[in-house]
């Protein structure tokens, strides 16, 4: 009895079913699969399924957490890889904590369902048009609370998508919502088809069965779908708002360019030397930091690097975040090395390293630049941290307790920027690219150029590493600035302000790249300006239509009991 009654609140198998095909869709859409356009219908089939299902709060807010779940499984299991490999967990159960993972995550899109059949019920037809809003509120809402927002939907948009120059006005969650409207369009047009050919089928098989109403179809309704009604006001309200796109679409520059001339600032090599994250002794170690120099040092030769004079801009060689733990405060071996290479090339270095904390025992994860004479002229301090991994987040007193992937290392405070000849850098030190508020940040203070110094090699040659340059994408055209990731294993690449991909180094390969770097005209993006101002939008609107739909059913209680 009592799982009769569970049942009851459980949407039905074909809805159930229609939300997993949703997040079937929209995994194809993200890498490694790089399906982007299979975003803009992927959930046509989960709206299909919650107007279905919109008399019921509970059996809707299923349907996004079957979809949540599904989706976030299926574009996230890469994180099993480092369970598996460096941490020892055998594969089933480094699969159930992906599972654990992705229905705590899944909440967020639940959360959407629910509130989305509370307006589908107050407003009608007309409530359909807040699914972008209530969507990008959700997941400006999962960023807030989790600090993290991998693959939202509109990360989906980063390679060949027309919706990307939409970024530099709202972020990745002015394309969300745009994706979403485009979905929410094919949507419409997708119920239209199945109501009117569903009706004209049902009324074939009627007279060829001669069954009269005694004929009923699940997926079909002789009545037409409240959700039709009104379409002519429907349609108006999505014309309107595709106008407004429009317009802002042609009032976006279409040749984006930060940059105020030709003139280059400085020459940057970029190195990705492939260091394996496990099995490293000294005498490896050693090895392979003499690799670091020797790829720089074919790619100098290319360059046929000469002393700095007025006419020949600097040049910086890069090394990536890497497993290899320098010390460069501690290791006074390691300073003269870097000391003697700056000094016998004539360039700057910039590397990460392990930083001592002065107030306490913790490190910093840093970037460290020395300039050709060998002198420190810049730190950085990774402002973001990888919970679990370079940081424990649980209390104080317990966080010894508590294992990390890589350190339990301290927050930095300051956005320093590096110098580039003329130019201005700002770092971004690995999981740091996902965070637009750092970048948007650094380009406020002046920076002129992004640089991303990353390590995912404990994540493995999976679709991570697309996923993650991705976000580098975003950030370039939210900012108007370019931005150079210099990996570890990949993706090592050149991504210019409109958000194109150039230069791309295999992964999983030793290799160097040389680009140059050119000052900015100093004009800021509306997003630089405003921030997240169109995701706190969508949030607002969110609460106040869920505000009347409570009222209203508040109301109808009331009148009840009288």
């Amino acid at each position: 009895m009592k799982f009769s009654a569970a049942r009851a609140k459980l949407p039905s198998l074909t809805n159930s079913l229609l939300a997993i095909l949703s997040a079937i869709l929209l995994t194809l859409a993200f890498p490694d699969f790089d399906w982007w356009f299979f975003a803009w219908f992927a959930l046509v089939p989960l709206f299909y399924a919650i107007e279905r299902e919109k008399e019921s709060i509970v059996k809707s807010f299923v349907l996004g957490w079957i979809f949540g779940t599904g989706f976030f499984f299926g574009s996230c299991w890469w994180l099993t890889f480092s369970f598996i490999t460096y941490g020892g967990i055998p594969t089933p159960i480094a699969y159930f904590l992906l599972l654990i993972i992705s229905l705590m995550v899944g909440f967020f899109p639940a959360l959407f369902g629910a509130i989305f059949s509370l307006v589908l019920k107050r407003f009608g037809t007309y409530g359909v048009l807040s699914a972008p809003f209530l969507w990008t509120a959700t997941e400006f809402l999962r960023f807030n609370l989790t600090g993290n927002n991998w693959n939202a939907i509109g990360y989906s948009q980063a390679f060949d998508s027309g919706l990307l120059k939409y970024a530099s006005v709202g972020g990745v969650y002015l394309v969300s919502f745009v994706t979403i409207v485009v979905s929410l369009w094919l949507s419409l047009i997708a119920y239209s088809i199945l109501y009117f050919y569903g009706h004209f089928f049902v009324r074939l098989f009627r007279n060829i069965l001669n069954a009269g109403k005694n004929v009923q179809t699940e997926l079909f309704s002789i009545d037409e779908p409240p959700i039709l009604k009104n379409k002519k006001y429907l349609v108006i309200a999505f014309v309107g708002l595709w106008i407004f796109l429009t317009f802002l679409n042609y009032s976006l520059p279409l040749n984006n360019s930060g940059t105020n001339s030709r003139k280059i600032s400085a020459e940057v090599i970029a190195l990705q030397p492939n260091i394996p994250m496990s099995g490293l002794n000294k005498a490896k170690w050693l090895n392979l930091r003499q690799r670091h120099v020797e790829l720089a040092e074919d790619a100098l030769q290319k360059l046929n690097v000469q002393p700095t004079t007025d006419n020949r801009p600097p040049t910086t060689v890069i090394f990536p975040e890497s497993p290899m733990n320098f010390m460069y405060e501690r290791d006074e071996e390691f300073q003269a090395f870097i000391r003697n290479f700056a000094r016998k090339h004539n360039v700057y270095v910039l590397f990460n390293s392990a930083e001592p904390n002065a107030k306490n025992a913790n490190f910093y994860n840093s970037a460290i630049m020395v300039n050709p004479q060998g002198e420190k002229i810049g730190q950085y301090d990774k402002i973001h941290l990888v919970p679990f991994g370079e940081y424990a987040p649980v209390p104080s007193a317990v966080e010894h307790f508590v294992p990390t992937l890589v350190g339990n290392f301290q927050y930095g405070e300051n956005y320093d920027l590096f110098p580039f000849g003329e130019a201005r850098g700002g770092i971004m030190i690995c999981y740091e690219s996902h965070f637009a508020s750092l970048s948007r940040e650094f380009v406020k203070r002046g920076a002129d150029v992004l640089i991303e110094m990353t390590n995912d090699g404990y994540l493995g040659n999976t679709p991570v590493l697309r996923q993650h340059l991705a976000n580098a994408v975003f950030r370039a055209v939210e900012t108007n600035r370019p931005v150079l990731r210099v990996t570890n294993v990949g993706v090592t690449a050149y991504v210019n302000e409109r958000g194109e991909v150039f230069d791309a180094a295999q992964p999983y390969t030793e290799d160097t790249r040389v680009w140059t770097i050119s000052k900015s005209d100093g004009k800021q993006t509306v997003y630089v300006r405003y921030g997240e101002w169109f995701a706190w939008l969508c949030s607002i609107l969110s609460l106040v239509l869920l505000s009347i739909c409570f009222w209203n059913r508040k109301n109808l209680t009331t009148n009840e009991h009288r």
